[in-house]
Protein backbone atom coordinates (compact mmCIF):
# COMPACT_ATOMS: atom_id res chain seq x y z
CA UNK A 1 0.00 0.00 0.00
CA UNK A 2 2.88 2.41 0.56
CA UNK A 3 3.64 2.29 -3.15
CA UNK A 4 0.04 3.01 -4.14
CA UNK A 5 -0.38 5.74 -1.53
CA UNK A 6 2.79 7.50 -2.69
CA UNK A 7 1.51 7.48 -6.25
CA UNK A 8 -1.97 8.63 -5.24
CA UNK A 9 -0.42 11.53 -3.37
CA UNK A 10 1.46 12.50 -6.54
CA UNK A 11 -1.81 12.49 -8.46
CA UNK A 12 -3.59 14.55 -5.81
CA UNK A 13 -0.95 17.28 -5.94
CA UNK A 14 -2.13 18.36 -9.40
CA UNK A 15 -4.59 21.28 -8.99
CA UNK A 16 -6.61 20.03 -11.96
CA UNK A 17 -9.57 22.41 -11.58
CA UNK A 18 -11.40 22.20 -14.89
CA UNK A 19 -13.66 25.20 -14.46
CA UNK A 20 -10.83 27.72 -13.95
CA UNK A 21 -8.84 28.71 -17.04
CA UNK A 22 -5.87 29.54 -14.81
CA UNK A 23 -5.49 25.82 -14.14
CA UNK A 24 -5.47 24.70 -17.77
CA UNK A 25 -1.78 23.76 -17.68
CA UNK A 26 -2.32 21.84 -14.43
CA UNK A 27 -5.12 19.82 -16.00
CA UNK A 28 -2.88 19.03 -18.98
CA UNK A 29 0.01 18.03 -16.71
CA UNK A 30 -2.29 15.71 -14.77
CA UNK A 31 -3.39 14.04 -18.01
CA UNK A 32 0.23 13.50 -19.02
CA UNK A 33 1.05 11.99 -15.62
CA UNK A 34 -1.86 9.56 -15.96
CA UNK A 35 -0.86 8.53 -19.47
CA UNK A 36 2.65 7.76 -18.23
CA UNK A 37 1.23 5.87 -15.25
CA UNK A 38 -0.98 3.73 -17.50
CA UNK A 39 2.02 2.92 -19.68
CA UNK A 40 4.06 1.86 -16.66
CA UNK A 41 1.22 -0.50 -15.71
CA UNK A 42 1.54 -2.31 -19.03
CA UNK A 43 -1.24 -0.55 -20.94
CA UNK A 44 -1.02 1.27 -24.24
CA UNK A 45 -1.87 4.88 -23.45
CA UNK A 46 -2.77 7.93 -25.49
CA UNK A 47 -3.80 11.50 -24.75
CA UNK A 48 -6.62 12.76 -26.99
CA UNK A 49 -7.01 16.55 -27.25
CA UNK A 50 -10.56 17.90 -27.19
CA UNK A 51 -11.98 21.43 -27.51
CA UNK A 52 -11.62 21.52 -23.72
CA UNK A 53 -9.46 19.30 -21.56
CA UNK A 54 -7.85 16.03 -22.74
CA UNK A 55 -9.25 12.50 -22.63
CA UNK A 56 -6.70 9.86 -21.59
CA UNK A 57 -7.15 6.31 -22.88
CA UNK A 58 -5.38 3.16 -21.69
CA UNK A 59 -5.85 -0.28 -23.27
CA UNK A 60 -4.49 -3.77 -22.86
CA UNK A 61 -4.08 -6.09 -25.81
CA UNK A 62 -7.60 -7.06 -26.84
CA UNK A 63 -8.26 -10.70 -27.64
CA UNK A 64 -11.19 -12.16 -29.54
CA UNK A 65 -13.86 -13.90 -27.49
CA UNK A 66 -13.28 -11.94 -24.29
CA UNK A 67 -15.55 -9.49 -22.52
CA UNK A 68 -14.94 -5.83 -23.38
CA UNK A 69 -14.95 -3.58 -20.30
CA UNK A 70 -14.60 0.20 -20.10
CA UNK A 71 -13.48 1.69 -16.77
CA UNK A 72 -14.34 5.38 -16.56
CA UNK A 73 -13.11 8.10 -14.22
CA UNK A 74 -12.40 11.83 -14.18
CA UNK A 75 -9.22 13.54 -13.11
CA UNK A 76 -10.58 17.08 -12.90
CA UNK A 77 -11.65 18.42 -9.52
CA UNK A 78 -13.87 21.09 -8.00
CA UNK A 79 -12.56 24.51 -6.95
CA UNK A 80 -11.34 24.68 -3.35
CA UNK A 81 -13.21 27.78 -2.13
CA UNK A 82 -13.58 28.74 0.66
CA UNK A 83 -9.89 28.09 1.18
CA UNK A 84 -9.86 29.34 4.78
CA UNK A 85 -12.08 26.42 5.86
CA UNK A 86 -9.50 23.78 4.91
CA UNK A 87 -7.55 22.31 7.83
CA UNK A 88 -4.64 21.50 5.49
CA UNK A 89 -3.74 22.80 2.01
CA UNK A 90 -6.12 21.15 -0.50
CA UNK A 91 -3.39 20.11 -2.94
CA UNK A 92 -0.88 19.03 -0.32
CA UNK A 93 -2.38 15.63 0.64
CA UNK A 94 -1.94 14.32 4.14
CA UNK A 95 -2.73 11.01 5.84
CA UNK A 96 -4.56 11.43 9.13
CA UNK A 97 -7.08 9.37 11.13
CA UNK A 98 -7.04 6.59 8.53
CA UNK A 99 -8.00 8.99 5.75
CA UNK A 100 -6.37 10.85 2.87
CA UNK A 101 -7.23 14.57 3.01
CA UNK A 102 -7.04 16.51 -0.27
CA UNK A 103 -9.19 17.94 -3.04
CA UNK A 104 -10.03 15.06 -5.39
CA UNK A 105 -9.20 12.38 -2.82
CA UNK A 106 -12.66 10.84 -3.27
CA UNK A 107 -14.02 12.76 -6.24
CA UNK A 108 -12.68 11.14 -8.26
CA UNK A 109 -8.95 10.53 -8.21
CA UNK A 110 -8.82 8.10 -5.30
CA UNK A 111 -11.66 5.99 -6.64
CA UNK A 112 -10.48 5.54 -10.22
CA UNK A 113 -6.84 5.24 -9.15
CA UNK A 114 -7.81 2.26 -6.98
CA UNK A 115 -8.91 0.55 -10.20
CA UNK A 116 -5.64 1.41 -11.91
CA UNK A 117 -3.68 -0.01 -8.97
CA UNK A 118 -5.75 -3.21 -9.11
CA UNK A 119 -5.12 -3.46 -12.85
CA UNK A 120 -1.40 -2.98 -12.26
CA UNK A 121 -1.27 -5.70 -9.60
CA UNK A 122 -3.09 -8.19 -11.85
CA UNK A 123 -0.81 -7.53 -14.81
CA UNK A 124 2.33 -7.75 -12.65
CA UNK A 125 1.25 -11.05 -11.12
CA UNK A 126 -0.52 -12.76 -14.04
CA UNK A 127 0.93 -11.07 -17.08
CA UNK A 128 -2.48 -10.04 -18.39
CA UNK A 129 -6.06 -9.17 -17.49
CA UNK A 130 -9.01 -11.59 -17.83
CA UNK A 131 -10.95 -9.03 -19.92
CA UNK A 132 -10.35 -6.62 -22.76
CA UNK A 133 -9.90 -3.32 -20.92
CA UNK A 134 -10.28 0.26 -22.04
CA UNK A 135 -9.67 2.82 -19.30
CA UNK A 136 -11.13 6.23 -20.13
CA UNK A 137 -10.25 9.24 -17.97
CA UNK A 138 -11.63 12.68 -18.76
CA UNK A 139 -10.88 16.17 -17.46
CA UNK A 140 -14.27 17.89 -17.73
CA UNK A 141 -16.75 15.96 -15.55
CA UNK A 142 -17.01 18.76 -13.02
CA UNK A 143 -18.18 21.14 -15.76
CA UNK A 144 -20.68 18.74 -17.34
CA UNK A 145 -18.42 16.72 -19.69
CA UNK A 146 -19.06 18.96 -22.73
CA UNK A 147 -16.36 17.32 -24.88
CA UNK A 148 -16.96 13.70 -23.97
CA UNK A 149 -20.11 12.81 -25.89
CA UNK A 150 -18.61 14.06 -29.19
CA UNK A 151 -15.50 12.05 -28.31
CA UNK A 152 -17.60 8.93 -27.73
CA UNK A 153 -19.37 9.39 -31.04
CA UNK A 154 -16.10 9.93 -32.90
CA UNK A 155 -14.44 6.87 -31.30
CA UNK A 156 -17.54 4.66 -31.06
CA UNK A 157 -15.88 1.62 -32.69
CA UNK A 158 -12.70 1.81 -30.61
CA UNK A 159 -14.74 2.14 -27.42
CA UNK A 160 -17.23 -0.64 -28.19
CA UNK A 161 -17.86 -2.60 -25.00
CA UNK A 162 -20.18 -4.95 -23.17
CA UNK A 163 -20.27 -3.13 -19.84
CA UNK A 164 -18.88 0.00 -18.17
CA UNK A 165 -17.46 0.26 -14.65
CA UNK A 166 -17.56 3.53 -12.73
CA UNK A 167 -16.51 4.24 -9.15
CA UNK A 168 -17.64 7.83 -8.74
CA UNK A 169 -20.49 7.23 -6.33
CA UNK A 170 -20.78 6.19 -2.70
CA UNK A 171 -21.37 3.57 -0.05
CA UNK A 172 -24.40 4.15 2.15
CA UNK A 173 -22.31 3.49 5.27
CA UNK A 174 -18.88 2.25 6.31
CA UNK A 175 -18.42 -1.43 5.50
CA UNK A 176 -21.65 -1.65 3.49
CA UNK A 177 -20.88 -2.51 -0.16
CA UNK A 178 -23.19 -0.60 -2.46
CA UNK A 179 -24.25 -1.09 -6.08
CA UNK A 180 -25.90 1.89 -7.73
CA UNK A 181 -28.34 1.24 -10.54
CA UNK A 182 -29.56 4.78 -11.12
CA UNK A 183 -28.55 8.42 -11.07
CA UNK A 184 -30.60 11.55 -10.96
CA UNK A 185 -30.34 13.87 -13.94
CA UNK A 186 -29.77 17.59 -13.67
CA UNK A 187 -30.83 20.89 -15.20
CA UNK A 188 -29.24 24.18 -14.13
CA UNK A 189 -29.88 27.85 -14.72
CA UNK A 190 -28.99 31.31 -13.48
CA UNK A 191 -31.57 34.04 -13.07
CA UNK A 192 -30.81 37.76 -13.21
CA UNK A 193 -33.40 40.24 -11.99
CA UNK A 194 -32.92 43.89 -12.89
CA UNK A 195 -34.76 47.00 -11.78
CA UNK A 196 -33.49 50.58 -11.68
CA UNK A 197 -30.66 51.74 -13.91
CA UNK A 198 -28.30 51.95 -10.93
CA UNK A 199 -28.19 51.31 -7.18
CA UNK A 200 -30.51 53.72 -5.41
CA UNK A 201 -30.68 55.25 -1.92
CA UNK A 202 -33.07 52.94 -0.06
CA UNK A 203 -34.48 55.80 2.01
CA UNK A 204 -35.10 58.14 -0.90
CA UNK A 205 -36.55 55.51 -3.27
CA UNK A 206 -37.40 52.47 -1.13
CA UNK A 207 -41.12 51.74 -1.18
CA UNK A 208 -41.62 53.51 -4.51
CA UNK A 209 -39.34 51.38 -6.72
CA UNK A 210 -39.28 47.57 -6.85
CA UNK A 211 -36.25 45.96 -5.20
CA UNK A 212 -34.59 43.25 -7.35
CA UNK A 213 -33.19 41.48 -4.26
CA UNK A 214 -36.68 41.18 -2.84
CA UNK A 215 -37.92 39.95 -6.21
CA UNK A 216 -35.28 37.21 -6.29
CA UNK A 217 -36.32 36.10 -2.81
CA UNK A 218 -39.95 35.95 -3.94
CA UNK A 219 -39.03 33.93 -7.02
CA UNK A 220 -37.00 31.47 -4.96
CA UNK A 221 -39.86 31.11 -2.49
CA UNK A 222 -42.26 30.36 -5.35
CA UNK A 223 -40.39 27.15 -6.27
CA UNK A 224 -41.95 25.05 -3.48
CA UNK A 225 -45.35 24.69 -1.88
CA UNK A 226 -45.95 24.32 1.84
CA UNK A 227 -45.45 20.53 1.73
CA UNK A 228 -42.02 20.62 0.14
CA UNK A 229 -43.18 19.76 -3.37
CA UNK A 230 -41.78 21.62 -6.37
CA UNK A 231 -44.46 24.11 -7.41
CA UNK A 232 -43.42 24.39 -11.07
CA UNK A 233 -46.47 23.50 -13.15
CA UNK A 234 -46.09 20.06 -14.80
CA UNK A 235 -42.82 19.33 -12.99
CA UNK A 236 -43.93 15.84 -11.89
CA UNK A 237 -45.76 14.85 -15.08
CA UNK A 238 -43.21 12.25 -16.22
CA UNK A 239 -41.92 11.01 -12.86
CA UNK A 240 -41.95 7.20 -12.55
CA UNK A 241 -43.24 5.99 -9.15
CA UNK A 242 -41.03 3.87 -6.92
CA UNK A 243 -41.35 0.10 -7.10
CA UNK A 244 -42.61 -1.65 -3.97
CA UNK A 245 -39.40 -3.70 -3.66
CA UNK A 246 -37.33 -0.51 -3.76
CA UNK A 247 -39.26 1.10 -0.91
CA UNK A 248 -38.98 -2.10 1.12
CA UNK A 249 -35.22 -2.48 0.53
CA UNK A 250 -34.41 1.18 1.10
CA UNK A 251 -36.35 1.16 4.35
CA UNK A 252 -33.70 -1.17 5.78
CA UNK A 253 -30.58 0.37 4.19
CA UNK A 254 -27.95 1.21 6.84
CA UNK A 255 -26.92 4.81 7.27
CA UNK A 256 -30.20 6.34 6.13
CA UNK A 257 -32.16 6.77 9.36
CA UNK A 258 -33.12 10.35 10.29
CA UNK A 259 -30.38 10.38 12.93
CA UNK A 260 -27.82 9.15 10.39
CA UNK A 261 -28.70 11.86 7.88
CA UNK A 262 -28.70 14.58 10.53
CA UNK A 263 -25.39 13.32 11.89
CA UNK A 264 -23.66 13.46 8.53
CA UNK A 265 -25.11 16.80 7.41
CA UNK A 266 -25.09 18.65 10.72
CA UNK A 267 -28.58 19.97 9.94
CA UNK A 268 -30.93 20.73 12.84
CA UNK A 269 -33.85 18.82 11.28
CA UNK A 270 -34.91 16.99 8.14
CA UNK A 271 -36.85 18.69 5.38
CA UNK A 272 -38.26 17.84 1.98
CA UNK A 273 -41.21 16.45 0.11
CA UNK A 274 -43.72 15.01 2.53
CA UNK A 275 -44.69 11.33 2.29
CA UNK A 276 -41.19 10.06 1.48
CA UNK A 277 -38.24 8.86 3.54
CA UNK A 278 -34.83 10.48 3.28
CA UNK A 279 -33.60 7.63 1.07
CA UNK A 280 -36.58 8.00 -1.25
CA UNK A 281 -36.18 11.77 -1.42
CA UNK A 282 -32.48 11.49 -2.21
CA UNK A 283 -32.52 8.62 -4.68
CA UNK A 284 -35.85 8.66 -6.50
CA UNK A 285 -37.57 12.04 -6.19
CA UNK A 286 -36.82 15.19 -8.19
CA UNK A 287 -35.80 18.43 -6.49
CA UNK A 288 -35.38 22.17 -6.96
CA UNK A 289 -32.45 23.75 -5.14
CA UNK A 290 -30.92 27.21 -4.78
CA UNK A 291 -27.15 26.93 -5.18
CA UNK A 292 -26.39 30.62 -4.80
CA UNK A 293 -28.22 33.91 -4.26
CA UNK A 294 -26.75 37.40 -4.18
CA UNK A 295 -27.32 41.08 -4.83
CA UNK A 296 -26.71 44.44 -3.24
CA UNK A 297 -24.07 45.41 -0.71
CA UNK A 298 -22.03 42.54 0.76
CA UNK A 299 -19.38 44.41 2.74
CA UNK A 300 -18.98 45.13 6.42
CA UNK A 301 -21.60 47.23 8.14
CA UNK A 302 -24.54 48.88 6.44
CA UNK A 303 -24.90 50.49 3.06
CA UNK A 304 -28.52 51.45 2.58
CA UNK A 305 -28.96 50.85 -1.11
CA UNK A 306 -31.70 49.46 -3.27
CA UNK A 307 -29.65 47.23 -5.64
CA UNK A 308 -30.04 47.55 -9.37
CA UNK A 309 -29.64 43.80 -9.88
CA UNK A 310 -29.91 40.53 -7.98
CA UNK A 311 -29.13 36.95 -8.98
CA UNK A 312 -29.68 33.30 -8.12
CA UNK A 313 -28.27 30.00 -9.35
CA UNK A 314 -30.74 27.09 -9.45
CA UNK A 315 -30.38 23.37 -10.08
CA UNK A 316 -33.04 20.69 -10.54
CA UNK A 317 -32.27 17.02 -9.88
CA UNK A 318 -34.34 14.78 -12.13
CA UNK A 319 -35.45 11.15 -12.09
CA UNK A 320 -36.14 8.59 -14.84
CA UNK A 321 -38.41 9.81 -17.66
CA UNK A 322 -37.85 13.49 -16.88
CA UNK A 323 -36.19 15.34 -19.76
CA UNK A 324 -33.88 18.20 -18.72
CA UNK A 325 -34.80 20.40 -21.70
CA UNK A 326 -38.53 20.03 -21.08
CA UNK A 327 -38.10 20.64 -17.36
CA UNK A 328 -36.13 23.82 -18.04
CA UNK A 329 -38.89 25.08 -20.35
CA UNK A 330 -41.35 24.62 -17.48
CA UNK A 331 -38.99 26.32 -15.01
CA UNK A 332 -38.49 29.35 -17.26
CA UNK A 333 -42.24 29.66 -17.79
CA UNK A 334 -42.78 29.46 -14.02
CA UNK A 335 -40.18 32.12 -13.25
CA UNK A 336 -41.52 34.50 -15.90
CA UNK A 337 -45.09 33.98 -14.67
CA UNK A 338 -44.11 34.65 -11.04
CA UNK A 339 -41.78 37.59 -11.70
CA UNK A 340 -43.00 40.50 -9.54
CA UNK A 341 -44.02 43.78 -11.21
CA UNK A 342 -41.43 46.53 -11.49
CA UNK A 343 -38.48 44.29 -12.40
CA UNK A 344 -37.31 42.32 -15.42
CA UNK A 345 -36.01 38.74 -15.39
CA UNK A 346 -33.50 36.97 -17.63
CA UNK A 347 -32.94 33.21 -17.33
CA UNK A 348 -29.71 31.70 -18.62
CA UNK A 349 -29.89 27.86 -18.84
CA UNK A 350 -26.72 26.06 -17.77
CA UNK A 351 -25.45 22.51 -18.14
CA UNK A 352 -27.79 19.56 -17.92
CA UNK A 353 -27.74 15.77 -17.99
CA UNK A 354 -30.19 12.92 -18.40
CA UNK A 355 -31.16 10.66 -15.48
CA UNK A 356 -29.90 7.09 -15.68
CA UNK A 357 -31.50 3.79 -14.71
CA UNK A 358 -30.62 0.14 -15.35
CA UNK A 359 -31.70 -3.32 -14.21
CA UNK A 360 -29.99 -4.26 -10.93
CA UNK A 361 -30.85 -7.91 -11.55
CA UNK A 362 -29.00 -8.33 -14.86
CA UNK A 363 -26.11 -10.80 -15.28
CA UNK A 364 -23.51 -8.01 -15.10
CA UNK A 365 -25.17 -6.51 -12.03
CA UNK A 366 -25.19 -9.89 -10.30
CA UNK A 367 -21.50 -10.35 -11.12
CA UNK A 368 -20.80 -6.94 -9.59
CA UNK A 369 -22.77 -7.88 -6.48
CA UNK A 370 -20.76 -11.08 -6.16
CA UNK A 371 -17.52 -9.12 -6.45
CA UNK A 372 -18.66 -6.63 -3.83
CA UNK A 373 -19.58 -9.42 -1.41
CA UNK A 374 -16.23 -11.19 -1.89
CA UNK A 375 -14.34 -7.92 -1.42
CA UNK A 376 -16.13 -6.50 1.60
CA UNK A 377 -17.54 -9.66 3.19
CA UNK A 378 -21.16 -8.51 3.26
CA UNK A 379 -24.22 -8.56 1.01
CA UNK A 380 -24.38 -5.37 -1.05
CA UNK A 381 -27.32 -3.01 -0.96
CA UNK A 382 -28.91 -1.77 -4.19
CA UNK A 383 -29.63 1.92 -4.49
CA UNK A 384 -30.09 4.76 -6.90
CA UNK A 385 -27.70 7.65 -6.42
CA UNK A 386 -28.89 11.14 -5.60
CA UNK A 387 -26.11 12.81 -7.55
CA UNK A 388 -25.68 13.20 -11.29
CA UNK A 389 -23.08 11.91 -13.72
CA UNK A 390 -24.51 13.06 -17.06
CA UNK A 391 -22.06 11.06 -19.13
CA UNK A 392 -23.47 7.74 -17.84
CA UNK A 393 -26.63 8.11 -19.92
CA UNK A 394 -24.48 9.21 -22.87
CA UNK A 395 -22.52 5.97 -22.53
CA UNK A 396 -25.76 4.05 -22.81
CA UNK A 397 -27.02 6.01 -25.80
CA UNK A 398 -23.75 6.10 -27.76
CA UNK A 399 -22.06 2.82 -26.80
CA UNK A 400 -25.22 0.82 -26.01
CA UNK A 401 -23.79 -0.46 -22.73
CA UNK A 402 -24.99 -0.24 -19.15
CA UNK A 403 -22.86 1.01 -16.28
CA UNK A 404 -22.06 -0.63 -12.95
CA UNK A 405 -21.85 2.08 -10.27
CA UNK A 406 -19.46 0.73 -7.64
CA UNK A 407 -19.06 3.60 -5.22
CA UNK A 408 -16.29 3.77 -2.62
CA UNK A 409 -17.12 7.19 -1.12
CA UNK A 410 -18.47 7.42 2.41
CA UNK A 411 -21.20 9.89 3.43
CA UNK A 412 -18.77 12.05 5.40
CA UNK A 413 -16.10 12.33 2.66
CA UNK A 414 -17.06 15.97 2.06
CA UNK A 415 -16.81 16.00 -1.72
CA UNK A 416 -17.16 19.48 -3.26
CA UNK A 417 -16.50 20.92 0.21
CA UNK A 418 -13.44 21.88 2.25
CA UNK A 419 -11.57 18.97 3.85
CA UNK A 420 -12.49 16.37 1.24
CA UNK A 421 -11.22 12.96 2.33
CA UNK A 422 -11.02 9.29 1.31
CA UNK A 423 -10.53 6.41 3.73
CA UNK A 424 -7.43 4.32 3.17
CA UNK A 425 -9.57 1.28 3.97
CA UNK A 426 -11.82 1.99 0.98
CA UNK A 427 -8.88 2.84 -1.27
CA UNK A 428 -7.39 -0.57 -0.49
CA UNK A 429 -10.83 -2.16 -0.85
CA UNK A 430 -11.20 -0.61 -4.29
CA UNK A 431 -7.93 -2.20 -5.40
CA UNK A 432 -9.14 -5.64 -4.28
CA UNK A 433 -12.56 -5.02 -5.82
CA UNK A 434 -11.07 -4.35 -9.22
CA UNK A 435 -9.20 -7.66 -9.21
CA UNK A 436 -12.26 -9.68 -8.16
CA UNK A 437 -14.65 -7.76 -10.41
CA UNK A 438 -12.84 -8.54 -13.66
CA UNK A 439 -12.81 -12.23 -12.81
CA UNK A 440 -16.54 -12.20 -12.04
CA UNK A 441 -17.40 -10.26 -15.18
CA UNK A 442 -15.28 -12.57 -17.34
CA UNK A 443 -17.52 -15.43 -16.27
CA UNK A 444 -20.72 -13.80 -17.54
Amino acid sequence: MNRWLDELFELLRFPSISTDSRNKDDVQACAEWLAARMKSAGLESKIHPTPGHPVVIGRNKHEAGRLNVVVYGHYDVQPVDPLELWDTPPFDPVEKDGKIWARGATDNKGQFFAHLCGITETIEESGKLPVNLTMLLEGEEEIGSPSLRPFLEEHREDLACDVIVVSDTGMVAKGVPTLGYGLRGIACCEIAVSGPARDLHSGVYGGAVANPATAVAQLVASLHDGEGRVAVEGFYNDVVPLEDWEREMWGAVPGMTPDDVLGVTGSPSLSGEQGYSSAERLWARPTAEVNGIWGGYQGEGSKTVLPAEAFAKLSFRLVPNQDPAKVMEKVIAHLERHCPPGVKIAVDPGHDGQPYHTDPHSAFSKAAQAALKKTFGADPVLIREGGSIPIIQDFKEVLGADTLLLGLALPDCQIHSPNENFTIENFEGGIRLNRVLFEELAGC
